[in-house]
């Protein structure tokens, strides 16, 4: 059950009446807000009000899809109506929001909508993939089968991701105690190497331990103004990444910065290849699949080559063709896609692009993973030996002029 806010009048007195109501689908509470002689004027999810913290706990993610995929493909393969089909996966639905979704599908479908066009009204549940992939089903009769291969692409791009966030997570850890551990020193070590120096005459700090100390001293002084400085940094750095010049700059350093370039460069090929084939195989005409995935790939760089493709393609040229020698594509893609279109089979080499590059990827993440290690471990030394010798090269003068005194 779920619950529904509402307002309605009562026809009796002429007042609106605002409540909630417990139902399986907005359908279903409309019916009983009538039950009880009122006339609805509006009825909308008790968790249309969420708060930011619900909606990031209560988000849907792609094993909720995928789960989701896979039940309704196994009962409409079984014969069930959808949507008898559609209530039985929302029952058996753990994520609340999605389930609410789920049950405004069923509505929709019950008022004459299709599948496709209801989840094209709710973009936070059905990406644009999700929605073509099941609208060429339904016009090819094999909804059943357009849903599975939405679950296996789905699962192959969560893999992926999954690798490549893990190949980030470990430098990011390490970066963050180092900062840490950084700041504690300067902050609170440092000034007292200070201490022992004052009151002794012609007698100066080195160069790296008064920059430290002068930063060290900032930070302590206007700490506010670190505060707001790094508040500012963040919340304006977040903006400006979602402007179309921050996303042209981030995605162009994810291509081509060492050592992560080649890393993204062929998680961007497994997803153009592999969403690719999907569409192909489930009927999705070829401009329309180019469409589609210029926006899934997620990269600003790969799309306006995709669209010049587009335009190629519609002036009759092949698609190996129009995206051969552009650098934002890997050789080996035109090359696979010139044997498909030759060979009638673009969904088979397709296909098994996606299959090599899905495995580079993970050759190389562990590349990466070898590479970052001594990296780190060179950064940190540095950083270290910096501290060390601000805290040290001011005692050992020390103790040198006093020997020398002595």
């Amino acid at each position: 059950m779920l619950s529904f806010k509402y307002v309605a009048r009562d026809p009796a007195t002429g007042q609106k009446v605002k409540a909630e109501v417990q139902a399986e689908s907005e359908q279903a509470a409309s019916k009983l807000i009538r039950k009880e002689g009122l006339a609805p004027i509006s009825i909308e999810a008790a968790g249309g009000g969420e708060s930011p913290l619900g909606k990031i706990l209560h988000k849907i993610r792609t094993k909720d899809k995928v789960l989701f995929s896979r039940q309704l493909s196994t009962l409409i393969n079984a014969g069930l109506p959808l949507v008898q089909s559609l209530r039985n996966v929302a029952g058996q639905t753990t994520n609340k929001r999605f389930q609410v979704v789920i049950n405004k599908l069923i509505t929709d479908v019950e008022a004459g909508s299709s599948l496709s066009e209801s989840m094209r009204r709710y973009p936070e549940a059905f990406d644009e993939v999700f929605v073509s992939l099941v609208a060429a089903g339904e016009v090819s009769g094999t909804l059943d089968r357009s849903l599975d291969r939405i679950a296996n692409q789905q699962e192959k791009d969560a893999e992926i991701m999954a690798k490549v966030r893990g190949a980030m997570v470990y430098p990011a850890v390490v970066l963050l105690v180092m900062g840490g551990v950084v700041g504690f020193m300067v902050v609170k070590v440092l000034p007292q190497v200070e201490v022992i120096y004052q009151g002794l005459d012609g007698v100066s700090l080195p160069l790296v331990t008064r920059v430290l100390l002068a930063v060290s001293h900032f930070i302590t002084r206007f700490w506010y103004i670190v505060i707001i400085m790094f508040v500012v940094g963040f919340f304006g750095g977040t903006r400006w990444i979602r402007t179309l010049g921050g996303r042209r700059i981030i995605d162009r350093a994810k291509m081509r910065a060492w050592p992560i370039g080649g890393l993204f460069m062929k998680m961007y090929m497994a997803r153009f290849t592999r969403t690719g084939a999907t569409l192909i195989g489930s009927g999705v005409p070829l401009l329309q699949m180019l469409e589609i995935v210029s926006k899934a790939v997620n990269n600003v760089h790969i799309e306006d080559s995709l669209k010049k493709a587009i335009e190629k393609v519609k002036g009759g040229k092949a698609l190996s063709d129009s995206i051969d020698g552009d650098s934002n594509f890997l050789d080996l893609v035109p090359n696979m896609l010139r044997i498909g279109e030759q060979s009638g089979a673009i969904e088979q080499m397709m296909g098994k692009t996606a299959d090599y590059y899905e495995r580079e990827v993970d050759n190389e993440v562990k590349a990466i993973s070898t590479i970052i290690e001594p990296v780190l471990m060179i950064v940190l030394g540095v950083v270290a030996l910096t501290i060390v010798a601000a805290i040290l090269m001011p005692i050992y003068g020390l103790v040198g002029k006093s020997g020398f005194g002595g």
